[in-house]
């Protein structure tokens, strides 16, 4: 079953500054009917400026059905408006990313400001978006591994322990 899920408090205590409160964090979710992306919200407000790259933990994890994953963007408005980009242009959460040992699946975001400006988001505004997608494997795969901890490069950290 597919759901967004807020981090435990324990997790949240570990990746946010004492100033966020765990009540801010707000589920994911669409605007309109025929929406393909879920909206995440900033858990705080946020200032950056012109070539700054801040890291923006959301709170949240989710649950993925086998063959599926979630793909996370930069909402429109903030790339065509500010010039917003995301690090790694796109964001993709495997299913395996859920509750593992590391982090509980937390989804962060790593956000570059290449405009020319200050950009100023309050807290509760949508900043990226996610759309849930399946995707296929070939017949012929080479054994792989079955588990994943961690986050950002983890399945490269298991390659090397090989």
């Amino acid at each position: 079953m597919r759901s967004f899920e807020k981090i435990s408090y324990q997790q949240f205590q570990k990746d946010f500054s004492n100033d966020v409160e765990y009540d801010t964090i707000k589920i994911p979710k669409r605007k309109t009917i025929s929406s393909a992306g879920y909206d995440f919200f900033l858990p705080f407000n946020l200032s950056i400026k012109p070539n700054e790259t801040i890291k923006i933990p959301t709170g949240i994890k989710v649950c993925l059905e086998a063959n599926e994953f979630l793909s996370i963007v930069v909402r429109s408005s903030l790339g065509i408006k500010y010039n917003m980009r995301m690090c790694n242009q796109v964001g993709i959460i495997d299913a395996d990313y859920y509750n593992n040992e590391e982090n509980e699946g937390h989804i962060i975001a790593f956000i570059k400001n290449e405009g020319s400006e200050i950009v100023e988001l309050e807290q509760g505004k949508g900043f990226v978006q996610g759309i849930l997608l399946n995707y296929l494997t070939v017949s012929d795969e080479e054994s792989i591994n079955d588990r994943r901890n961690g986050g950002f490069g983890s399945t490269d950290k298991e390659e090397k322990n090989e």
